[in-house]
């Protein structure tokens, strides 16, 4: 998508620019709240449900938090994916989209770019692995894509991406990696925000978003960025699954990553342009991370207690909230008596 230089940078009236170019696209999704979960939340986890974990005779937290969620699983192509799809592809110029567009995804960025290129009326090749799960390759397929399979590995991938660009001229969009994917994923925390106050005029204290390669958290944590609402980031712990954590502990990115944890959308290594976000205390004001289990009881709790049922990915920000006594124990702290109004994006 040429050189970064020339997007936008990397602040809250550049994600408003990005809202106001995408809208028309998009949907503006619910954000609800859960009087139950937010009740769950702020009880004090049982000392024996600690017994095991880091935090094994820690006395529990007990934090005041009221919880909203932004539902982007009723999202365009069921994810947040296709706000920086659309954004990506409202950057480019009438020369640049008549030569299609290209990327590697095996998840949800495939069926974002693959619907924003058939709406704009131009060409989308998507490389896949092979190992792509059956349904994605369909929904991809199905939006339109000319789906090229390659081997699992990034280096595999990548080497198809090059053989496309080289036979067709197609524009690379990046899943996660760039300036306009970035702003345009922010544009959820502006609709969250003015969605808050509707419930509540006090607005939001806190964002939980979850991190894989870091374009969702790092456009959220851009576009609140100077409102005094605070960005968190989460992680799954699986497998060294929580390398942005580790990296911002560490004062250096993390640059593989090889897990298997159920967060599948949740495996990728930080990219490089939102760790410059997500490595900045001021903009991300802690990474958190959980368990498969802690994981698998939010979903869980989603479906039961929500009636809203979400991918795996989309559960680790509430995990961190009810589960991380780390989180927990900060909360109750800052927040007092009178607690946070947070949302588990």
């Amino acid at each position: 998508m040429g050189d970064v230089s020339s997007c936008p940078p990397l602040t809250r009236s550049s994600v408003q620019a990005a809202h106001e170019a995408i809208k028309q696209h998009i949907h503006r999704t619910p954000t609800i709240t859960c009087d139950t979960i937010s009740h769950l939340a702020s009880t004090p986890q049982s000392a024996d449900s600690l017994k095991g974990t880091p935090f094994e005779g820690r006395t529990p937290a007990k934090p005041q938090i009221s919880l909203f969620f932004k539902c982007e699983n009723y999202q365009k192509i069921g994810a947040f994916k296709a706000r920086g799809a659309f954004h990506a592809l409202s950057r480019l110029s009438q020369e640049e989209l008549s030569k299609g567009v290209v990327t590697h995804s095996s998840g949800n960025h495939a069926q974002a770019l693959a619907l924003a290129a058939r709406t704009h009326g131009i060409p989308a090749h998507i490389v896949m692995p092979t190992i792509s799960t059956p349904s994605k390759i369909a929904a991809t397929k199905g939006y339109g894509a000319n789906v090229i399979f390659s081997g699992s590995t990034s280096d595999e991938r990548e080497a198809v991406v090059a053989d496309v660009i080289r036979d067709t001229g197609a524009i690379l969009v990046p899943p996660y990696d760039h300036p306009n994917i970035m702003l345009g994923q922010g544009t959820l925390a502006l609709e969250l925000e003015e969605q808050a106050k509707d419930f509540d005029a006090r607005g939001l204290d806190a964002v939980v978003a979850p991190c894989g390669g870091g374009g969702m958290l790092s456009g959220v944590a851009t576009a609140l960025y100077g409102t005094g609402i605070r960005v968190f980031g989460s992680e799954p712990s699986f497998e060294g699954a929580d390398d942005a954590k580790r990296g911002v502990e560490s004062g250096e990115r993390v640059e593989k990553v090889k897990t298997l944890t159920i967060a599948d959308g949740l495996r990728t290594p930080l990219g490089k342009i939102p760790w410059t976000v997500i490595s900045d205390p001021e903009k991300v004001k802690g990474m958190y991370s959980v368990s498969e289990e802690q994981i698998k009881a939010a979903m869980r709790l989603l479906l039961e207690r929500a009636k809203v049922f979400v991918e795996p990915s989309a559960a680790v920000p509430l995990a961190v909230i009810l589960y991380d006594e780390n989180f927990r124990s900060m909360v109750e702290k800052e927040g007092g008596e009178q607690g946070w109004k947070a949302e588990s994006s």
